[in-house]
């Protein structure tokens, strides 16, 4: 492990100092507005993949259900009118002719939905069309994984789970001469949207609260959802997902703790990126709380517990995404998350005490919980009973190769003219994928002439500039 270590930490001060033998000779060369093209930004937002039976090419963001004559002039119209504002699109079946059952075309345009809305008012029950419609939204739901959010407008969620009171009394009278099968849908659809939390007119003083709330969360849900391929182009990533493919072992219920394990720069970090980007909706709960070493350092002469209880709340306030968590004891994770299926990456972790407030033991999370520590420190791993690691090493010279060219390039292979000069800062630099990226990006847009004169020659390697 120390020669390891010691032999990465070597090939990232040469890149360094090639970065910054080259930035000197070149400086005066490049303008300050070209400069801060180049400059590289990283970025702490997870956007997250639908799960993957879902269809892709979706037709709408938002597929409302309502019965029109309770909310259509009145609520609707200001949740319309909201959602535009935000870019949403909605599917509003103005132009379709009503009838007892739903035709292919209304069913399309549920599956086509992202998200579908339920608004429940008092009336609700008395359309057999919007409760064919809910019966369609529970099965995208069960067989597909829809993202499904009730909005219950002036009724209560339990005369709807049970069918009783005024709301009751509306469905019984639907019901009269169906079917028993037919009968028996309806019911399992009431009673399977009012069980998913949602939104209660009476916890909200004004409408226009609720609606600016309501649409708020449903943008951020779309945002989430939003097909990501962030990681579609990285070289040699996919090797790296069929091999933690035994690791992970997702479809087992048991709890398991996963590390990644590699020097620093050698692309740890993203391989836990897109591990989590390619999983996160297949869990109740994810969180990826990322550079811990930095974010959460921990003071040398500080009290355990006092920063064990501190790490705790902002695990859970990531979790949550609620800021105002409260910590009494650290015994919350487990009872918040034991019957939870979550999916924690813990970034950068430095010291067992990191772990031991956030993930210590496998039974504080549900069956089918998979907990991920990233560290450079395989002594961390150890000590926190972590069985299954997966070492990242340094990629193959053809690997390095694409690597530095997708930074300096934008494709895999140098462009015509750039062969001999793209091998040269690639065999200086080695194949640090920290060191590739930074060299790729500094290149990046040069003419041959910039790159030549950028170029250490050899007698300057020699005499020990770098």
């Amino acid at each position: 492990m120390d020669f390891f270590l010691s032999r990465t930490n070597v090939v990232s001060a040469a890149a360094i100092s090639l970065l910054a033998l080259l930035g000197t000779r070149f400086f005066n060369r490049r303008s300050k507005s070209h400069q801060e093209n180049k400059t590289m930004a990283s970025s702490s937002i997870t956007l997250l993949d639908p799960p993957s039976s879902l269809p892709r090419n979706w037709k709408h963001h938002v597929f409302p259900s309502f019965h029109g004559a309770d909310v259509r002039k009145s609520f609707l119209s200001h949740i319309v009118k909201e959602f535009k504002s935000k870019g949403i699109d909605l599917f509003i079946d103005n132009d379709l002719e009503r009838s007892k059952s739903i035709g292919p075309e209304l069913v399309e345009a549920i599956k086509g939905s992202r998200i579908a809305i339920v608004l429940l008012s008092k009336n609700y029950a008395s359309s057999t069309w919007c409760l064919n419609e809910l019966v369609e939204i529970v099965k995208c739901k069960e067989e597909f994984g829809q993202t499904v959010m009730p909005l219950f407008y002036e009724v209560d969620p339990t005369d709807i789970k049970k069918q009783k009171g005024y709301f009751g009394e509306v469905f019984r009278k639907t019901c009269k001469g169906k079917r028993k099968e037919e009968i028996q849908r309806w019911k399992h659809a009431l009673t399977e949207v009012a069980q998913i939390t949602g939104y209660h007119s009476t916890n909200w003083e004004t409408e226009a609260k609720m609606i600016e709330d309501t649409a708020t969360d449903v943008s951020n849900k779309l945002n989430l959802s939003a097909p990501c391929s962030d990681f579609d182009s990285l070289v040699g990533m996919e090797s790296h997902m069929t091999r933690m493919e035994p690791l992970l072992q997702l479809d087992s219920s048991e709890v398991r703790k996963i590390g990644i394990w590699g020097s620093p720069g050698i692309g740890k970090t993203t391989i836990a990126r897109s591990l989590f980007n390619r999983h996160s909706q297949e869990f109740q709960l994810s969180v990826f709380v990322d550079n811990i070493k930095k974010e959460y350092a921990i003071p040398s002469s500080s009290d355990d517990y006092s920063v064990k209880l501190y790490l705790q709340k902002q695990f859970m306030s990531r979790l949550t995404n609620n800021t105002c968590v409260s910590i009494s004891h650290l015994g919350v994770v487990e009872d918040r998350l034991k019957d939870k299926k979550v999916l924690v990456v813990l970034d950068d972790v430095d010291h067992l005490e990191q772990v031991e407030a956030m993930a210590k033991e496998t039974y504080w999370f549900g069956p089918g919980s998979r907990i991920i520590i990233v560290t450079q420190d395989q002594r961390v791993l150890r000590a926190s009973g972590v069985n299954y690691i997966h070492e990242v090493n340094l990629p193959s010279y053809d690997e390095a190769l694409q690597m530095f060219c997708m930074y300096a390039f934008d494709q895999k292979y140098p462009k015509d003219g750039f062969q001999e000069l793209a091998w040269k800062v690639k065999d200086l630099v080695g194949c640090l994928p920290l060191g590739l990226r930074v060299m790729g990006s500094y290149f990046r847009g040069m003419s041959e002439q910039e790159w030549t004169e950028a170029l250490p020659s050899r007698s300057a390697i020699s005499s020990g500039w770098i």
